[in-house]
């Protein structure tokens, strides 16, 4: 290995965190322009009323509901669901039902049923783009790709729980390296 080159991160526009194709570098996953909201806040609005109108919900049950129709592709922050719920009802569209437990239930009011109905196709866009984003999933598991991902997973695991000196470390390192190079130069 070369003066100036570290283990695990790349060179340049070898991706791994460096500039060029590959994880968290430009035109990679999580690269490019910066990570982009997957919903703006108007956006997420729209959707929560929309889920919350089909049926009364707690903010946990939104968190499922979306993760669920994006099969595990997006799945909200509870720091992004609970302050657009005190938003939507601080602003009348949404209000709490009593409900068994200590969760807060939400429903849609009748202000929040004619907010929806003024922007139902801006809704059902929304819900749309939770089928697509669980339809890119299922285009991108890349089923061998994430079999043999496990596997090489499970031979690390064996190799460094065999407690491996330093010299053979530094061989793993190498050939995981210089396989993910070979991967970004198809």
């Amino acid at each position: 290995m070369g003066a100036g080159q570290g283990r695990g991160k790349g060179g340049p526009g070898r991706g791994f965190g460096g500039p060029g194709r590959g994880f968290g570098g430009p035109g990679g996953p999580g690269g490019g322009r910066g990570r982009r909201k997957m919903f703006d806040g108007g956006e997420l609005k729209l959707l929560l009323l929309k889920l919350i109108a089909e049926t009364p919900r707690h903010g946990y049950d939104l968190i499922r509901e979306i993760e669920e129709r994006t099969e595990g592709f997006y799945a909200p922050s509870p720091g992004v669901i609970y302050p657009t719920l005190t938003l939507l009802a601080e602003m009348g569209l949404i209000e709490e039902r009593q409900c068994e437990g200590a969760k807060k239930q939400f429903a849609a009011t009748g202000d929040g049923e004619a907010h929806l109905a003024e922007h139902a196709d801006e809704a059902e866009a929304l819900i749309a783009r939770l089928s697509q984003l669980a339809a890119l999933k299922a285009r991108h598991r890349g089923g061998p790709v994430h079999r043999a991902m496990g596997n090489l997973k499970a031979v690390l695991q064996m190799q460094l729980d065999d407690e491996a000196n330093s010299e053979k470390l530094h061989e793993i390192a190498d050939i995981i390296d210089e396989t993910a190079r070979r991967i970004e130069r198809l």
